[in-house]
């Protein structure tokens, strides 16, 4: 039976998101929630000692940032996130958007489904989405715009392209997830592979349909903006080196060389090299890169720490007691546990991104999914798909932001949040269908491990 004070530990998620409405920065959020209920619950005890709270659970934070510190699978978010911040500076994000649009540009949509293609190939080499939204906005948005494609349907498509970052590995995403999962992040990254392919390929299904539903929405590139000479020479020379660079660091996780950790150096070593090869290598681009790393390592770790303090205060006011007792009882077993988990991680990705939810309701829901038998490398694949609606679904919409901040004046908010729906209802149905047909996250890591 649930105790008088068993409110204190859900009301901090309330509390948070009160704070993280109003502005307030999230890695200080989490802090200043934690401190605010430790003296709710000191108070509380005072008044009536029955409450089993003890403020003494703080003296396990410094083991907990340590332990953070030292957690080598994390190394791999900043590995990751310098891979792309490499790539963007070097011009081969830029260079791959203008070759293969010109490539598909002779059919109706097909400066769409060369967006699709690049946002798939930046995907499997950076897993960062920022840079891939706001290079292929910059690049592709003006382009489609004065070719004459509909407003929505081109900022919808670069929108949701950038996000396949998040579920096509090398993904930020799926490192957090199997750190606060518990599981391989190598597995989770076999099991994402066909489901984010999956994805990329509903999107430029969407783009066929409506080209051929409504093809004056999708024009085709006239015929002389197409005419390049040596396009096939040039399409080898632009697509060979980002696919060498997949191979390094797909292919040495996917046969067991190298963790997604020394992966991700390895390929923070081959983007330098395809830097350099542009010649687009310099110290003064160096220096960006590393200080773009630095600033969103530095703001992944910070959300860590303070989502850290927020769950040893959420734990010691019996929070999880709650939620695990709440989960346990649902109606239909694992079925109605998976249900509502997706509901609620999909209604939390309307007000705060992924990073939130990964640090603070993952780790819950795992507990809970433990002991019920749930498949976790499945049921990680399927909290990334879904969590890549965050980045999509306003008002908060991160490549939302990416993509209004490099919009022409003439691309109102309105045309990115109507542009965005198609693409969160094809992800909706997507996750639909991994959660119908398993095997579609299974089917890989099963054969690894044959």
């Amino acid at each position: 039976m649930m105790g008088s004070y068993d409110w204190l530990g859900p009301s901090m998620f309330g509390a948070a998101l009160l704070l993280l409405a109003v502005g307030y920065p999230v890695a200080f959020t989490f802090g200043g929630i934690a401190l605010l209920f430790t003296l709710i619950g000191v108070m509380v005890k005072l008044i009536d000692p029955t409450l089993l709270f003890n403020p003494a659970l703080w003296s396990a934070t410094p083991d907990r940032i340590f332990g953070t510190m030292n957690n080598f699978t994390l190394l791999a978010v900043t590995y990751f996130i310098f891979i792309g911040s490499m790539l963007e500076k070097s011009g081969i994000a830029e260079e791959l958007l203008e070759t293969i649009g010109i490539l598909f540009g002779r059919i109706r949509g097909g400066l769409a489904i060369a967006v699709v293609t690049v946002g798939a190939l930046l995907a499997a080499t950076t897993g960062v989405v920022a840079a891939t939204v706001i290079a292929m906005g910059l690049i592709s948005l003006p382009t489609m715009l004065r070719y004459g494609y509909d407003r929505r349907l081109a900022t919808g498509v670069i929108a949701a392209s950038g996000t396949l970052g998040q579920i096509i590995p090398p993904s930020v995403v799926l490192v957090v997830l199997g750190d606060q999962l518990g599981v391989p992040v190598g597995a989770l990254f076999i099991g994402a592979l066909l489901p984010g392919l999956l994805l990329a390929g509903a999107y430029i299904l969407h783009i066929v349909l409506t080209a051929w539903l409504r093809p004056d929405l999708t024009p085709a590139l006239p015929a002389h903006v197409r005419q390049i000479p040596n396009l096939g020479q040039r399409v080898v020379q632009v697509m060979l080196p980002p696919l060498i660079l997949i191979l390094l660091i797909l292919g040495s996780i996917f046969f067991g060389i190298a963790t997604p950790t020394e992966a991700g150096a390895v390929g923070s070593v081959g983007a330098i090299g395809l830097a350099a090869l542009n010649r687009r290598l310099t110290v003064a681009a160096l220096r960006k890169v590393c200080d773009a790393t630095l600033r969103t390592t530095s703001m992944v770790m910070l959300i860590l720490i303070g989502s850290q303090a927020f769950s040893l205060v959420f734990r010691g006011l019996g929070g999880a007691r709650v939620v695990q007792s709440f989960f346990s009882n649902l109606p239909g077993g694992e079925w109605g546990f998976l249900a509502l988990t997706m509901v609620i991680v999909f209604a939390l990705g309307f007000f705060i991104d992924f990073f939130e939810i990964a640090f603070i309701v993952v780790p819950l829901c795992a507990e809970v999914a433990r002991p019920l038998g749930i498949d976790l490398v499945w049921f990680g694949v399927l909290l990334g798909v879904n969590l890549q609606t965050s980045f999509l679904t306003p008002p908060f919409g991160f490549a939302l932001f990416y993509l209004r901040n490099v919009a022409p004046p003439e691309v109102t908010t309105q045309d990115i949040y109507r542009g965005a729906i198609p693409f969160i209802l094809i992800q909706l149905l997507v996750l639909a269908l991994l959660v119908r047909f398993p095997v579609l996250v299974n089917w890989l890591p099963s054969l690894m491990a044959t």
